[in-house]
């Protein structure tokens, strides 16, 4: 099932901004639970695969088999098993809206697809989990409404870098996927050799 509850419980359980950061994670920087301040959890091999997968799958918003059957995919791929999950990862359609800029967050950029806002090379997809690929153009609908969702996301996400993969034409409402992705253009803090092994066991 996919994760709805409280972003800063989970940006606190990890001691990283997995969610964007907000004034909640500020005052309390320490575990959840009446004992966050002063837990100290156990590490092992298992518990770090564990946590490492859990990371990366509240980021992207998927529920638990929707990570693993992305998981499986890529291990069926050629080349490097944890980059090509990366990839796919990245290359999804909700994603690529949130790095063009479109929406604030994943979870806003899922519902932007969801709701109908999004064209894929002029044909309107509602599938998040469109796999995007280099030559593809996404743009916003022509709808009113679509636009003006996309002009508020725009003044409040200018300061985000778009990613040399992508291009982005804020003004005409659409962004093209140059190429896929490199290893070191997709999320440094995720160790993905942590999930491959944890899924390996």
């Amino acid at each position: 099932m996919r994760y709805i509850g409280p972003t800063t419980r989970i940006n606190r359980r990890f001691k990283m901004a997995v969610f964007p950061l907000n004034k909640a994670y500020e005052k309390k920087p320490y575990l959840p639970g009446m004992h966050g301040a002063r837990l100290k959890r156990r590490v092992n091999d298992y518990s770090l695969g564990l946590n490492e997968k859990q990371k990366l799958r509240f980021m992207f918003g998927l529920s638990e088999k929707q990570f693993h059957l992305t998981f499986v995919k890529a291990k069926n791929m050629r080349g490097i098993t944890g980059e090509a999950f990366l990839r796919l990862l990245e290359c999804r359609l909700d994603n690529v809206i949130y790095l063009l800029g479109f929406a604030k967050t994943r979870r806003a950029a899922r519902q932007l697809v969801g709701h109908g806002h999004v064209c894929v090379n002029g044909h309107k997809v509602n599938i998040a989990s469109f796999a995007c690929s280099p030559g593809d153009r996404v743009a916003m609908s022509e709808k009113i409404s679509s636009r003006q969702l996309a002009t508020r996301n725009l003044e409040d996400t200018h300061y985000r870098n778009c990613p040399a993969w992508l291009s982005v034409q804020p003004d005409a409402f659409n962004g093209v996927v140059n190429r896929y992705p490199t290893r070191e253009e997709m999320l440094p803090e995720i160790n993905e050799q942590l999930i491959v092994e944890y899924y390996s066991r």
